[in-house]
């Protein structure tokens, strides 16, 4: 028998990075993005744990969250689980809440996988050795030059597909996908995001227009709220052309509404968001069980080690923000290697470790 190894302590800490260039996609402009690292030590070990949140989420973990997981046994981490959403269960588990759950949970996963010395891949058990991976980026504040540059970028590393943000100006999306097309080939699928922008009928009109250019996912065409205009895009759209949602999942109730609606050809979810790994888990089994395809949304790192036990899991976001801020600040954050995105099984848990030296001059 094993010593029980009780969590003694979890920390968190909160560091901003200025975005490369300013962003914006069809809804929102943003030139910075806050980093949520989570600490968790038990047996001698220290898990590490992160999400892209606000800080309000690093407060509701140290005033909601810590006091209540600790003393539970560190490979418990269902049982964590249920305690941490039963913390938020006043607060509204949706949003913030959700997204401080979801770090502490990863913290634990990366603990347990420590403490047991298996990365987080094998411990869960692979049904893949890696995972594609499409690039994402292409915002629309992005000159065309710049679009073109980043997009065709990624297609000449040999990534198989890539992603753009549409939706500020419906004329000039059908100019900036255009341009894209002929900028990386034939041979590498073109996906569209337009966060939500649209409405019903434009966006009908547009995925016609962007089947023209053999667009074969349109991501968020309308609101992730309106299901049934996901499902009129789906059921109306050409063939051929994916559409996507999911990404603002944050309970297994989400999920299961989008999948009952037959709002999406493929689900989206986001372990940041959604509950960490034990909530993305719960994600893959609903897709599976409605035999729709999952993909991860952003935060490559972390989904890489996901991915590898997901059976239903189509692909994984390499969202440029994220790959970067991964790259700067976390030692072993894999990058794609032929199209996929695998990790390190050699190192325990997620794989990563905090650079606090690089992170310092970010903290808030």
């Amino acid at each position: 028998m094993r010593p029980d190894a009780p969590i003694e302590r979890l920390g968190v800490e909160a560091f901003t990075i200025p975005t490369d260039r300013p962003e914006a996609d069809g809804t929102l402009d943003w030139d910075r993005t806050t980093l949520v690292v989570v600490t968790a030590a038990a047996g001698g070990r220290n898990g590490l744990g992160y999400g892209y949140a606000d800080t309000a989420t690093a407060r509701l973990i140290v005033d909601a969250l810590a006091p209540r997981v600790c003393g539970i046994d560190a490979l418990d981490t269902n049982r964590a689980w249920i305690v941490l959403t039963e913390a938020v269960r006043n607060l509204g588990r949706p949003g913030i809440a959700a997204m401080a759950v979801s770090a502490v949970d990863a913290a634990l996963w990366d603990l347990k996988g420590k403490l047991l010395d298996l990365s987080i891949a094998d411990l869960l058990g692979r049904a893949h050795d890696g995972t594609p991976a499409y690039g994402s980026g292409g915002f629309t504040s992005y000159s065309e030059g710049a679009l073109v540059e980043q997009l065709a970028g990624w297609a000449r590393d040999g990534l198989p597909a890539v992603k753009m943000k549409i939706g500020r100006d419906a004329a000039a999306d059908l100019r900036r996908v255009a341009l894209v097309r002929t900028a990386i080939g034939p041979g590498t699928d073109l996906y569209v995001d337009a966060n939500g922008a649209y409405d019903r009928k434009l966006a009908l009109a547009q995925a016609e227009r962007f089947a023209g250019q053999g667009v074969a996912w349109f991501e968020e065409p309308v609101s992730s709220d309106d299901l049934e205009g996901l499902r009129l895009l789906r059921d109306r759209g050409p063939g051929g052309m994916m559409i996507a949602a999911g990404e603002y999942g944050y309970t297994p109730a989400d999920f299961r509404r989008m999948l009952e609606a037959g709002a999406v050809d493929v689900l989206q979810a986001d372990a940041t968001r959604c509950g960490g790994i034990t909530g993305f888990l719960g994600a893959a089994a609903l897709a599976e069980a409605f035999t729709v395809p999952l993909s991860a949304h952003t935060a490559p790192t972390l989904h890489a080690q996901i991915g590898c036990a997901c059976r239903p899991l189509k692909n994984i976001e390499y969202f440029h923000d994220h790959a970067r801020i991964e790259a700067m600040l976390f030692d072993g954050a894999p990058a794609p290697v032929n199209g996929a995105l695998a990790p390190d099984r050699t190192r325990p848990g997620l794989g990563i470790e905090l650079k606090r030296a690089d992170a310092e001059r970010f903290r808030i």
